[in-house]
């Protein structure tokens, strides 16, 4: 069986889910498209903050898991 024929375990896909939901989330919140997003995310540590609490953050209203993520990015030089 070829690697496109395998499906993704259920931590995995929910954590892939939250990860794209949040990245939106995030864009629409500060108007930006997911390629601005997920680039101020990445240059600005929000991205590894997402990696790294994802399931925290999963459990909490998706707009105060966006504050946060912003906090962590403004800790490491973002203007948004």
């Amino acid at each position: 069986m070829s690697e496109f024929g395998k499906t993704l375990d259920k931590a995995t896909d929910d954590k892939v889910s939250f990860i794209t939901f949040i990245i939106g989330e995030f864009a629409r919140v500060y108007r930006m498209n997911r390629q601005q997003a997920y680039l101020y995310l990445k240059q600005y540590g929000g991205l590894d903050f997402i990696f790294e609490c994802w399931w925290a953050l999963h459990t909490d209203n998706p707009n105060q898991a966006v504050f946060d993520i912003n906090h962590i990015c403004q800790l490491n030089g973002g203007t948004r």
